[in-house]
């Protein structure tokens, strides 16, 4: 008889611990310098969305999931308070080596999940429009496209974009 339970993923999600928001910065940096050519200023945005996330965290509201896979960091997302109604998402990765194991689309539901959880009534983020895979996960998670403005924060012919969802 064939086994029929669902497979385990083959990675687990956990809280961040210390130093964990120093690889989320410096991840970015390199992945999205090797990959969309990004100077350091995005860098820099990187690591100003942790500073602002470690000094303001309320663990009641807000939340940074890491991805282990194979004993490594292999993912992360962080969940900020905009407003008292309204949830952001922040700094979603995935390491190229890990990429089609589903970890985005879990990291995102987890945020979807908390921010139910918590009475968060909507949920928004800021992407990139040449962020195709991201965008696709979004978008399978109900977000929608509400604003696109070209911009030149980290690099030229950026367009940044706004989506959000009802919770």
């Amino acid at each position: 008889m064939a086994n029929t339970a669902p497979s385990k993923p083959p990675y687990i999600l956990r809280h961040h611990q210390p130093g964990d928001l120093g690889w989320i910065i410096h991840r970015h940096g390199v992945l999205y310098h090797q990959e969309y050519g990004w100077d350091e200023r995005f860098e820099a945005v990187a690591a100003s969305v942790a500073a602002e996330f470690l000094q303001k965290f309320d663990p009641a509201r807000e939340r940074c999931w890491i991805a282990e896979w194979n004993g490594e960091r292999a993912g992360s997302v962080v969940l900020m308070k905009k407003t008292d109604e309204v949830a952001k998402l922040r700094l979603l990765l995935v390491e190229p080596k890990a990429r089609g194991l589903g970890i985005g689309a879990r990291l995102v539901d987890e945020c979807l999940r908390f921010a139910r959880q918590v009475g968060y009534r909507r949920m928004t983020l800021w992407t990139n429009s040449l962020l195709v895979s991201a965008r696709s996960i979004y978008e399978k998670a109900g977000f929608e496209l509400i604003h696109s403005e070209p911009h030149s924060l980290f690099g030229s012919g950026l367009i940044g974009e706004t989506w959000e969802r009802e919770l």
